[in-house]
């Protein structure tokens, strides 16, 4: 699913390259005054081909097939017995705690950039820990309003918050990692919301990681960043872990200043064959996510640089501050009935803050000293919820049924105070006090019923069939101010009621002990949540972080997915994976801009969309050399006539219309050597092809017009290079070089409007301009990593 943002909320991200333009137009200025990126990767698909089997043919000249590894994965919240990752009849990637370590990453979504398939990160937020995630163009993000398509689970607790599910990835314990899986498509065993896929983190405790380990990091634009985690093993099958991190850094764009601290402390007990563990979460984080900013304007088709060109590291204003606070306590607990069945339990308690400052363009600037906004919100979300499995392996079957219970309260505030721009762009206060523009206290809670068997119909031979019962419920009641009064009027409370039934069935055949090929068919549906119900009328348009109406019902989205492929082992430490994948969408959900630096829109349905395409990833070891190559095709786009509000403009969709801000073709490959004992080196490459501008996506410049500009973001490729060097057992010493070669790039475009000058001086003049949301520039990390 594709959310249209508005330039004042993309405005927080990174650019890919200026723009590009199809073939069928000259170069605009702007690209022609940037250094070159890499093409449009016409030939991805067969250069990858044969990487792979140039990686392939060496090893099978002198292997032989490799025995058959069983790999157990979890297959819904709670993992119960685990099934064998081979008779599963989708694709799966499972990453542990040791490979994490090895990659160096900044953090889990660079990571997943780095070296999962089918993933992308867009920096529309402009800040390291607000990611905005896609997997196969489904969306799990930090950004208020983003059309949500992945659902996340940290130890079984749901992460996505139930105000507009969106995924604060700054509070997630990334140093405590233990495992994460991603597991695609609509997979009911996972809930509402998966829809594109789900991501399953698990963290450690003191059986699975014993002793000490910390890490210590610094590096280029102020970078510092330190954690550290104790396990400990005590009498009786008690045991313990308790560790915490601290990021700080200046940011490499002006005004991007952001810090993090998060804590997270367990106990347990093992008591033959009963587990259970108690563990508590707490983290604060202040993050400034400076993000879009004009490359170009353009007039008539023609194009002249901006401010991105002027500056590098320039901001369209500021401040764009975040501030996230989060307590969790969660209780696991599971027990053997016997050698073959296992019954497991969850509780869980959530209580999160989120409060912003965004300084934005006045959507009605009357003179120099009131041309601006300050526009605060403060949310607060408290969460409880149960649930329960019971799995048991039977003869020829492997079963599990599971229920949950999820419980929400969320209440949200917004304030808007008149300002003025200062000579930095950053907005100063008025003599006026700020005042309550919208305010809401909502309601939601799901149950669901769910039921999963996978059956050995013979000898390598596997069916997966999963049923899952949902019922939800979300209310709110809104205050907010009267268009024609200006006066706070409190709604009357909306009550939603959602139940829905969704099936999935696949089969995976072994063709031999090396070979598998499968199948799945599988349906899922996500309910709108209280941002997106009092955001829904084009009547009454909201400001994003929300501004709320009381408005029309929202359908909820079901999606329906179908994949198939095949896994291969050719040779010993060797897997091939390869996947052909079509999702469809009805009654998506997607928001609509009316006001693209005023933030103003609504959400609406949208009949159908639709995502496919190939997923393929190939991991190798031989001797000190590992190596991984991988490659993703995607083709999204709606499926229906309609037209969207995308920024400043009304977008005329058609069926077959592609979407914004994700390309179609995306490569990655990697390598470590182990050059002697203590010492390893790696570099890992990314190629992403160019990519459609948001407000662009029916060729037109300006609504009304005939003339068809196909704007593109340019394609380009990434080398990230680090190093290791262990003196001794339980030192090591790294060195990390991110974007090694300086490529200008950038992520994400939008078309907007800009009050501001090509040196970022106000003249309150609007002009039509490209924003881009840039990518960080070349930087140095140096770091510490001792374990005893």
């Amino acid at each position: 699913m594709q959310s249209s943002q508005s330039p004042d909320s993309t405005r927080r991200a990174r650019p890919g390259r200026p723009l590009q333009r199809s073939a069928v137009h000259p170069a605009t200025p702007l690209a022609a005054a940037s250094p070159p990126c890499a093409p449009r990767w016409a030939a991805l698909p067969a250069a990858v081909a044969l990487a792979l089997g140039a990686g392939l043919a060496l090893p099978l000249q002198a292997q032989t097939a490799a025995p058959q590894q069983v790999e157990v994965v979890g297959t819904s919240p709670l993992a119960g017995l685990g099934v064998d990752r081979d008779t599963l009849p989708y694709a799966s990637q499972v990453v542990r705690r040791g490979t994490l370590d090895a990659a160096q990453s900044d953090h889990l979504t660079d990571f997943l950039r780095r070296r999962a398939s089918g993933m992308q990160v867009n920096d529309i937020q402009g800040s390291p820990l607000q990611a905005d995630l896609t997997y196969r163009g489904y969306r799990a993000s930090g950004l208020l309003g983003a059309s949500q398509g992945l659902s996340v689970y940290l130890d079984g607790v749901r992460i996505n918050e139930p105000f507009g599910d969106v995924v604060n990835w700054d509070m997630v314990p990334e140093f405590a990692l233990g495992s994460l899986t991603v597991l695609p498509a609509a997979n009911p065993s996972f809930g509402l919301n998966t829809l594109g896929g789900a991501l399953a983190l698990t963290t450690v405790n003191g059986l699975s990681a014993p002793g000490v380990q910390a890490e210590l990091r610094f590096g280029s634009h102020g970078r510092r960043q330190a954690q550290a985690g104790l396990g400990q093993q005590h009498a009786d099958g008690w045991h313990s872990w308790v560790g915490g991190s601290a990021f700080g850094e200046d940011g490499w764009r002006d005004h991007s200043k952001g810090e993090q601290a998060l804590v997270m402390a367990k106990i347990g007990r093992q008591w033959g064959p009963t587990h259970w563990e108690l563990s508590a979460l707490g983290g604060r984080a202040t993050l400034v996510g400076n993000g879009l900013v004009p490359a170009a304007t353009h007039d008539d088709g023609e194009f002249t640089p901006d401010l991105y060109a002027t500056r590098r590291s320039a901001v369209f204003s500021h401040p764009d501050r975040t501030r996230n606070t989060l307590g969790q306590l969660s209780f696991n607990a599971s027990h053997k009935l016997d050698a073959d069945s296992q019954a497991q339990a969850l509780a869980y308690v959530r209580n999160s803050r989120r409060s912003t400052l965004n300084g934005d363009v006045a959507d009605e600037a009357e003179d120099a000293d009131e041309n601006a906004a300050l526009n605060t919100t403060a949310t607060r979300q408290r969460g409880w919820g149960l649930a329960a499995s019971l799995a048991r392996r039977q003869g020829a079957h492997q079963w599990q049924l599971g229920a949950t219970l999820d419980v929400a309260r969320v209440s949200y505030s917004q304030h808007e105070q008149e300002g003025a721009f200062d000579a930095s762009r950053g907005v100063l206060a008025g003599d006026e006090e700020a005042e309550l523009s919208a305010s809401v206290t909502g309601r939601s809670s799901n149950l669901g019923l769910y039921a999963t068997d996978t059956w050995r119909l013979a000898p390598g031979t596997h069916l997966t069939t999963t049923l899952r019962y949902n019922r939800a419920r979300v209310s709110n009641l809104l205050t907010t101010v009267d268009d024609d009064t200006g006066v706070l009027e409190a709604k009357p409370e909306e009550r939603f009621t959602y139940t829905s039934v969704n099936p999935a069935v696949g089969l995976a055949q072994a063709l031999g002990p090396t070979l598998t090929v499968f199948g799945n068919l599988a349906r899922n549906t996500r309910v709108p949540t209280v941002i997106e119900l009092g955001c829904a009328d084009p009547e009454e348009p909201c400001r994003l972080p929300a501004g709320l109406q009381s408005d029309p019902y929202l359908k909820q989205v079901r999606a329906t997915s179908l994949e198939a492929g095949l896994r291969w082992r050719p040779a010993a430490g060797q897997r091939l994976e390869l996947t052909l994948f079509r999702n469809t969408n009805r009654d998506d959900i997607v928001f609509g801009s009316v006001s693209a630096t005023g933030q103003l829109g609504y959400f609406q349905n949208f009949a159908r969309t639709r995502h496919q395409g190939l997923d393929a990833g190939w991991e190798s070891r031989h001797g000190p050399v590992s190596l991984l190559a991988g490659v993703s095709l995607l083709d999204a786009t709606y499926q229906a006539h309609g037209v969207l509000r995308m920024g400043e403009r009304n977008v005329l969709i058609t069926p077959g219309t592609r979407m914004a801000g994700l390309p179609r073709q995306q490569a990655r490959m990697g390598a470590d050597w182990r050059l002697a004992p203590g010492w390893s080196v790696g570099a890992d490459v990314q190629l992403l092809s160019s990519r459609g501008v948001q407000g662009n996506e029916d060729g037109l410049l300006e609504d009304g017009e005939d003339d068809i500009h196909r704007l593109r973001i340019g394609g380009y490729g990434i080398l990230n290079l680090r190093a290791s060097w262990q003196p001794r057992p339980g030192l090591e010493l790294m060195l990390r070089v991110n974007n090694a070669l300086d490529r200008r790039h950038e992520t994400f475009g939008a078309l907007a409007e800009t009050v501001f000058d090509a040196r970022g001086n106000y003249t309150g003049e609007e002009r039509d301009a490209l924003f881009v949301a840039p990518g960080a520039p070349r930087s140095v990390y140096a770091g510490l990593r001792l374990s005893f």
